[in-house]
């Protein structure tokens, strides 16, 4: 850059700097009336819960709030108010390797020397040290997710900041009650076989259009909704149900004349129809009337008579990477031809999700006298928004600058392949026991061992170490918009929910021993009912990948690459339908006389708005849903999570024939830039065995020279495609 150039770019700076003050003022006033507005609403939602019967649940969809935010300002409106603080147990662990048999020794000791303190509760203090487990009998699923239309009632989290209320199990008998099964609900085997559905592939870009009677390239125009179906019925037959759009992204169209994403999708699933069709209004018992409106993978529902259509995204399923549509279609096909052999009666559904969910309902035991022959019973409504409330799902986050450096020696990417597989061996099942401080302090050593090490869910306090200089190890309420975050400060205490996975690596993570002290918890019989399921979905995700390895048909290796993608979809979504969301209804309504905008129906807030039509959405709370076991998602998600810091893996140590050990706890501190559900990204070599085993890390992106820290998700994901790219580069 010389001179000129240099004056001629201060003066664009000057010149940006003008534009950019009076849009700051107005924002700043805007940022004005936006508070003075919260602050009516929330004096209005605060008059609303005084009336005797408000309902937090009506109360928050009118608001566009969640339940819990409207409990928080309205306590009364919970199943109960907060709960007064219970004695507290409190359990600690040193560093120490995992052994044949966890058989720590119970004993009262004070905080360390310059540790920070907390106010103990009342009641006795026990401390679990010196503790030592034997790899293989650790249970690998504790607990996740579900918000009941009735909140329980918040506690109070630690560290001052403005941050989410975590809910409480209510005291004496009213939390009590909580700890039963829901009347005359449980997952019992479906007596009927799921409809298949004819499905074609579309490529939006090019045209190309394919299903089980042959290929055509359609003009599509601007590939509008309207144009989609009128090109597509005048070649295909009606009677195909599916459409999988496999690439081009139709609704992404005008996406630069909208704020939101989303709102770019909800316009284009709400254009102009062809003359006869309608959006969906009526489905069977397995369908869903209406649009699921998703930024990146909608789901359009339509009908004409009797003819029913949905437009997916084929990204439900898998990414293409570019794969035609006649190969995405093989990709099918091929997933179809590897259950066949484990769900004599498989039908591929519209998702994922679905698929998993359905096919899981079919390994339930029906042989008189089994156990469970009569079903899994479903938790209490209030266990169920207790889950929802206070589990979170994959751990994602980014680390940047100053925790890390602004520029790092490195770019390493590992992940667990089809990880949560090897968590579904254990699972909570019946009805848990309530244990909370007191009876926790009154077990014996080895009852409060077994306890943690089984499918179980704690409220505690925890106090992380002086001096620790690694990631944090357990989720807590986060501030701001975020849901979690994991706090890493030494000495810092925060009180919050974690599975028994996590608070098992916090006792006995191999750099040094977090304090936790147990304030309540959920304690489940362990089973094994999601075994059977995984156990097949492994079975056919290993031999698609064998079969890719070995095929010479260029077509169907990739074909098969596809699949065992799919087949990981099935198992990861199938296992978050186990945690029962409550039901968001999403439609829409055109705009009156002079573009007023229409009534919404009770309860549904605006979410978006065209020149033609509003979006809305309700919170329609929890169905009576057979099939919800949230506490069998929340020990998947927790295990998991765990097992990114520290986890067993199929390599043994060719001294002492153990497990060799693998996470980002075994990573150098201050090394560690990403984690994203079940891969670590890091600045150091990672030299990690790859075993072919389920949850066994695959280097999957290396750049092995310096690199700028990512400071946000763009820098991030386009570091990761590098990344990748140059690994893949290394083997050609």
């Amino acid at each position: 850059m010389d001179s000129k150039a240099y004056s001629g770019g201060l003066a664009e700076l000057r010149a940006l700097r003008d534009d950019i003050k009076p849009l700051q003022r107005e924002l700043s006033k805007l940022q004005a009336d936006l508070a003075k507005l919260h602050s009516r609403r929330d004096r209005q939602i605060v008059q609303l819960g005084t009336y005797e019967k408000a309902k937090a649940d009506r109360i928050a969809t009118s608001a566009g709030l969640s339940v819990i935010d409207v409990v928080a300002l309205v306590p009364a409106l919970g199943p109960q108010g907060a709960s007064g603080e219970a004695p507290s147990s409190q359990v600690t662990g040193p560093d120490s390797p995992e052994a044949q048999e966890a058989a720590p020794a119970m004993k009262e000791v004070p905080a360390a020397p310059g540790e920070a303190q907390t106010a103990e509760p009342a009641g006795t203090v026990a401390c679990l040290s010196a503790a030592s487990t034997d790899p293989a009998s650790e249970p690998d699923a504790p607990a996740v997710s579900e918000q009941a239309a009735a909140e329980p009632a918040p506690a109070a989290t630690g560290s001052g900041e403005d941050v989410r209320v975590l809910p409480s199990i209510p005291d004496g008998g009213d939390g009590d009650s909580w700890f039963r099964a829901e009347p005359g609900l449980a997952s019992q085997r479906p007596n009927f076989k799921q409809a298949a559905r004819a499905m074609a592939f579309l490529d939006a870009a090019t045209g190309v259009l394919v299903w089980q009677g042959g290929t055509v390239r359609l003009d599509l125009g601007r590939a509008s909704v309207a144009e989609i179906l009128t090109a597509v019925y005048a070649q295909a037959p009606a009677t195909i149900e599916r459409i999988y759009i496999t690439a081009g992204d139709p609704w992404h169209q005008g996406a630069e004349r909208h704020e939101f994403l989303k709102d770019a999708v909800a316009a284009w699933l709400n254009g102009p129809l062809p003359e006869g069709w309608t959006v969906e209004s009526t489905r069977g018992k397995d369908r869903q009337a209406g649009h699921l409106v998703h930024p990146r993978n909608p789901v359009g529902r339509w009908q004409r008579g009797d003819q029913h259509v949905d437009i997916r995204s084929v990204g439900e399923w898998f990414d293409p990477e570019g794969a035609d549509p006649a190969t995405v279609r093989a990709a099918f096909v091929e997933l179809w031809k590897a259950l066949r052999p484990h769900f004599e009666d498989v039908v591929l559904m519209g998702s994922p999700s679905q698929t998993g969910r359905d096919l899981w309902s079919r390994t339930i035991p029906t042989k008189a006298g089994a156990r469970w022959a009569d079903g899994f019973p479903v938790m209490s409504q209030e266990i169920r928004g207790l889950l929802h409330a206070t589990a979170g799902q994959g751990r994602t986050e980014l680390i940047t600058p100053p925790r890390v450096p602004e520029r790092v020696p490195g770019w390493y990417e590992v992940d667990r392949t089809f990880a949560y597989a090897k968590h579904t061996w254990a699972s909570g099942v019946g009805v848990p026991r309530r244990i909370n401080a007191a009876a926790f302090a009154a077990m014996s050593e080895k009852e409060q061992t077994n306890a943690l090490f089984a499918p179980s869910h704690w409220q505690v306090r925890v106090t992380i170490p002086k001096g620790w200089s690694h990631v944090g190890l357990l989720p807590a309420p986060a501030p701001g918009e975020r849901s979690w975050h994991y706090p890493y400060e030494g000495g810092r205490t925060f009180t919050t929910w974690a599975g028994g996975a996590e608070v098992n690596l916090a006792l006995r993570n191999p750099i040094a021993p977090w304090r936790i002290e147990i304030l309540d918890g959920l304690l489940w019989e362990s089973g094994d009912p999601l075994k059977s399921w995984s156990t097949k979905l492994r079975e056919a995700w290993q031999s698609l990948r064998a079969t890719a390895e070995l095929h010479g048909d260029e077509q169907q290796k990739q074909a098969c690459r596809l699949a065992s993608r799919a087949v990981r979809s099935i198992l990861l979504y199938g296992i978050g339908t186990f945690a029962q969301r409550p039901r968001i209804t999403t439609g829409s309504l055109e705009l009156g006389a002079g573009g007023a905008v229409p009534d919404l129906p009770d309860g549904a807030r605006l979410t978006g708005i065209t020149d033609t039509h509003v979006t809305w959405e309700r919170n329609q709370g929890f169905a009576r849903d057979q099939y919800a076991h949230p506490e069998w998602a929340a020990g998947v998600w927790s295990a998991a999570r765990a097992a990114l810091l520290s986890v067993s893996t199929s390599s043994k140590d060719p001294a002492t024939g153990k497990p060799l050990k693998a996470g980002a706890l075994h990573l150098p501190p201050g090394s560690i830039l990403a984690f994203r559900t079940d891969a670590i990204y890091t600045s150091a070599p990672v030299d990690w065995e790859y075993g072919g085993e389920p949850g066994d890390y695959l280097l999957k992106g290396r750049m092995p020279w310096e690199q700028t820290t990512p400071r946000t998700d763009e820098e991030f994901y386009y570091l990761q495609g590098l990344g990748r790219q140059a690994l893949e580069a290394e083997g050609m």
